[in-house]
C-alpha cells in the first residue's frame, strides 16, 4: 500500500485572505486527501488573515507554526519540511488553486517512480478567475529531460512538488537564496544523484497580476541568478561556454530590457 503524505504551506503578511482561503480549500477538496497540513506563518499577519488561520487551526488536520518574524520563502519552507510527520510533502503557495486530482496524480507517479525524489507538474497562469488563462509553463518530463534542461533554467514548477524530504534533508534543503532557494535546491539533488519525474497534467492554477512577468528582473535578480550559474560552473554542472550564455541572456532579459519588453518576452517564449 502507498504510503501517505503531507502538504505544507507557508503564508505571510502580504498575502490575501480570501485568496488564502481559496487555496487551502483547494486542498481540502482533493480526491486523494494528505495525512496533515502544516502550515507556516511567517511572522505577524493582519487581522483578516489571522481570522482565517484560525478557523483552519481547528480542524485537526491542520497543525500550525508561528513564526515571531518574517524569515522569507527558503527559512519558512524549510520549517514546514522539518514538522512534517510523512516522508512524502507536497508544497503548496497561499494564493493558488491546486486541480482536484493533483495530489491522486503524483502519488501515482510516486507509485510508478519510487526511485524519484521530486515529481512536479504543470501550471496554467491566471489573472483574476481560473478561466482568464495568461499563460501555461510546460516543463519536460523525464529524468533524463529534467536533467538537461536544469542547465539552462528551473526544471520545476516549485508551486506544484511534491518531494522526499529524507533526501531533501540529505542534501541540504531549502537555503535562502534571493527569487532561486528552490533552483539552488534542484541542483544539489542533482549533485547528490537524485531522480526527478514531472506529470504532464497540470497541477496548480496560479494566480498572477498584470505586471508579474515584467517584474522578473533587475540588478539584484540578476546578481542572484549569476550566483547561481557560477555555482553550476564550480560544481561541473555546466561548461564554461555553457555558462557565458546563460548569464548573458540573463542579463539582457532581466537587465537591459525595459520592464514591458521583459514582459513580452516572458509571456511568448517562456510560456505556451
Amino acid at each position: 500500500m502507498m504510503e501517505g503524505f503531507s502538504v505544507s504551506m507557508c503564508v505571510y503578511h502580504g498575502d490575501d485572505a480570501a485568496h488564502f482561503q481559496t487555496a487551502v480549500e483547494s486542498v481540502l477538496a482533493q480526491s486523494c486527501l494528505p495525512e496533515e497540513i502544516i502550515l507556516v506563518v511567517d511572522g505577524p499577519v493582519p487581522k483578516a488573515l489571522e481570522e482565517v488561520i484560525s478557523e483552519y487551526e481547528k480542524n485537526p488536520l491542520f497543525r500550525v507554526l508561528r513564526l515571531e518574524k518574517n524569515c522569507g520563502h527558503g527559512a519558512a519552507r524549510r520549517a514546514g519540511l522539518e514538522a512534517c510527520r510523512c516522508d512524502l510533502v507536497a508544497l503548496m503557495d497561499a494564493d493558488d488553486i491546486c486541480v482536484p486530482e493533483r495530489f491522486a496524480l503524483q502519488m501515482a507517479a510516486f507509485e510508478a517512480h519510487p526511485e524519484a525524489c521530486v515529481i512536479g507538474g504543470q501550471i496554467e497562469e491566471f489573472i483574476g478567475t481560473p478561466q482568464q488563462t495568461v499563460g501555461k509553463r510546460v516543463v519536460p518530463l523525464t529524468d533524463v529531460e529534467i536533467k538537461a534542461y536544469l542547465k539552462k533554467r528551473c526544471p520545476f514548477n516549485q508551486v506544484t512538488v511534491m518531494l522526499r524530504k529524507q533526501t531533501v534533508h540529505e542534501a541540504g534543503g531549502y537555503l535562502d537564496w534571493y527569487c532561486d532557494e528552490d533552483y539552488y535546491l534542484w541542483l544539489r539533488l542533482f549533485l547528490a544523484g537524485g531522480s526527478f519525474a514531472n506529470v504532464p497534467e497540470t497541477l496548480v492554477m496560479v494566480r498572477v497580476s498584470g505586471e508579474m512577468y515584467a517584474r522578473r528582473g533587475g540588478w539584484k535578480y540578476f546578481c542572484s541568478e549569476s550566483r547561481l550559474q557560477r555555482f553550476m560552473l564550480k560544481n561541473g554542472i555546466v561548461s564554461l561556454p555553457l555558462y557565458c550564455v546563460n548569464v548573458l541572456k540573463r542579463l539582457v532579459v532581466q537587465v537591459l530590457l525595459p520592464n514591458r519588453v521583459r514582459g513580452w518576452i516572458f509571456q511568448n517564449f517562456a510560456r505556451e
